[in-house]
């Protein structure tokens, strides 16, 4: 096996377990939420406070990761998010209602960890796998954190029946000191550095000359903005519309969250072998529009229709995969390594900065006029952005086309 491949399959089969363990911690913690409040607002705010680091701190995250070994920031991160978890154990060990305030304060500082973490993970990847494999690892990958997604609600929710929910906060510590220890075993190339200590306003103006640059980059860019405006809410409303629209219970809410990872595992095992279309931003374009679909009929569904609902999100689920990995994958293949964590920061951090405009509108607006209608018109918009995102991006077919496989 070649020593890429050794190295991928070693820092994955942490990440597996680590965010098995989220995934866990994050259902029991919103389905405890949606629970006590049954609140589109709570769940807004919720979801926003988690993304608070990375809209603040997220620019300047790429500098520090791109002046670091990214195998200790990510070792660091890991650390982080399982001292949260302690924290948050030890907070329903005491009470069984810990305040609300409280609940915030933990999912930020998860939050701050991922906002390390993630770029510092995609500026990795492509130091350890050849270019040309970067779009099928990046579905090896995705297929990985699908498996967990998958099973994470489900055990979350199984445990949440039989465990005080301070039991399952167990399960993403040793996620995360397993996930640490194959990190050791790892080793990711330093980036050259002056020696100097980091001009942050400086070098976070060297990775935007570097996004501009990139023309493809900035014609997709907008719709990625657009459609994490009005997609994202989605993710973060589910609970709700299941329970309240579908009438739902804990154990239909976490077959959804399985159905969708099923439909990112598949999605994700396809890339894997196949590789995706050539044309990898029509692929994107495409998989927008499949998600504005599955989000308009949910929507229109009537209260029995959770079955099909169910479907809807294996759909959404699969449409995740053919539009990050092929974008992701183009990005590691046309920033240099000395500016890719902190174009990566700095994309994340847009996306962050999208995602509460769209959460601010979508909580306060589903209330006033029902889940389900907020879910069919952001499908509709969905559709629309997913076409608009084909016309913006097609004149750059020919730069963005997926590279020959080596052997």
């Amino acid at each position: 096996m070649n020593k890429w491949k050794k190295q991928f399959i070693t820092i994955y089969a942490g990440q597996a377990f680590s965010l098995l363990g989220s995934s866990a911690v994050q259902f029991a913690v919103i389905w405890w939420l949606t629970i006590q409040t049954e609140s589109a607002v709570t769940l807004t705010v919720a979801s926003i406070v988690a993304f608070i680091p990375s809209m603040i701190i997220g620019p300047f995250a790429g500098v520090w990761i791109d002046r670091y070994n990214r195998r200790t920031v990510m070792i660091a991160a890991d650390g982080f998010v399982a001292l949260s978890s302690v924290a948050l154990g030890s907070a329903f060990l005491l009470s069984e209602n810990p305040p609300l305030t409280f609940i915030y304060l933990i999912l930020l500082l998860r939050g701050l960890g991922n906002t390390f973490h993630g770029p510092a993970m995609q500026a990795a990847i492509p130091m350890l796998v050849p270019a040309p494999m970067l779009t099928k690892a990046g579905g090896w990958g995705n297929m990985v954190t699908s498996v967990s997604n998958m099973l994470g609600p489900a055990l979350g929710a199984a445990l949440m029946g039989i465990f005080p929910i301070a039991a399952i906060m167990l399960i993403d510590i040793f996620g995360a000191v397993f996930a640490i220890a194959c990190l050791l075993f790892i080793r990711i190339p330093n980036i050259p550095q002056s020696g100097e200590m980091p001009h942050m306003l400086a070098d976070m103006k060297m990775g935007l000359s570097a996004m501009r640059a990139n023309k493809p980059l900035m014609a997709i860019f907008p719709a990625m903005m657009i459609m994490t405006i009005l997609y994202m809410p989605l993710g973060s409303l589910f609970p709700l519309l299941i329970r309240v629209h579908f009438g739902g219970t804990a154990w239909h809410s976490g077959a959804a969250e399985f159905v969708f990872a099923g439909g990112l595992l598949i999605s994700s095992f396809v890339i894997g072998v196949w590789g995706g279309m050539r044309r990898r931003f029509l692929m994107a374009a495409l998989a927008i529009v499949v998600m504005g679909a599955c989000s308009l009929v949910s929507g229109a569904l009537p209260a029995g229709g959770f079955w099909v609902f169910l479907f809807c999100c294996f759909l959404m689920g699969s449409s995740g995969t053919f539009l990050n990995v092929p974008i992701m994958a183009y990005i590691q293949e046309t920033i240099p390594p000395e500016m890719m964590g902190k174009v990566f920061s700095l994309m994340m951090t847009a996306m962050t900065w999208a995602m509460p405009i769209g959460l601010i509108v979508a909580g306060p607006v589903s209330e006033l006029i029902g889940i389900d209608r907020w879910f069919f018109w952001s499908g509709l918009a969905l559709m629309a952005t997913g076409l608009a995102c084909r016309l913006m991006t097609r004149r750059y077919d020919a730069l963005t086309m997926l590279p020959e496989e080596i052997s």
